[in-house]
């Protein structure tokens, strides 16, 4: 029962983090994004404590406080911010070894991130895939996330729900 409640987990962070880069690499609210990254990172810490009903609990607390400090940073994420997650995760994940972070920064707002990929793997369908992590930092507090993405026929990478 609990590693079927960690691999939901799992996957309904992976989808939050999917749906809020979308919305990123779409022009969308930064603020969305923040909440989406801040629910996923709230989310996996929740997962990491207690057991059984309490470590339900846990999650859903961690995923409110995550969206609502998730939300705050991502208030502060401008344009630039967006576009640098948006270079730094299509160039890390297409020419990255795996384990090695690659950076980014915004001299003007002086936020920053990292992503980090993990070794590339064939899915189902025949496209090569990369797991990753991403954390963003905006006024010294930083959001983590992780998520899959998945490479295109145009040599974009695109993100997946795991």
């Amino acid at each position: 029962m609990e590693r079927l409640m960690t691999r939901n987990i799992r996957f309904f962070a992976i989808g939050l983090l999917a749906l809020g880069l979308a919305a990123c690499q779409q022009g969308g609210q930064k603020q969305t994004l923040g909440t989406l990254l801040g629910a996923v990172g709230g989310a996996v810490a929740g997962s990491q404590i207690g057991g059984g009903r309490g470590n339900l609990v846990a999650v859903a607390a961690g995923t409110l406080l995550g969206a609502y400090l998730g939300g705050e940073v991502g208030k502060s994420l401008d344009k630039a911010d967006r576009l640098a997650i948006k270079q730094t995760t299509q160039q890390t994940l297409e020419a990255t070894p795996s384990g090695n972070t690659v950076s980014w920064k915004n001299p003007d707002s002086g936020h920053s991130g990292t992503v980090t990929p993990q070794s590339s793997y064939k899915n189902a369908s025949g496209q090569y895939c990369r797991e990753y992590e991403q954390a963003i930092t905006v006024g010294g507090k930083t959001e983590t996330a992780y998520g899959t993405a998945c490479r295109q026929p145009d040599g974009s990478w695109q993100i997946v729900n795991g």
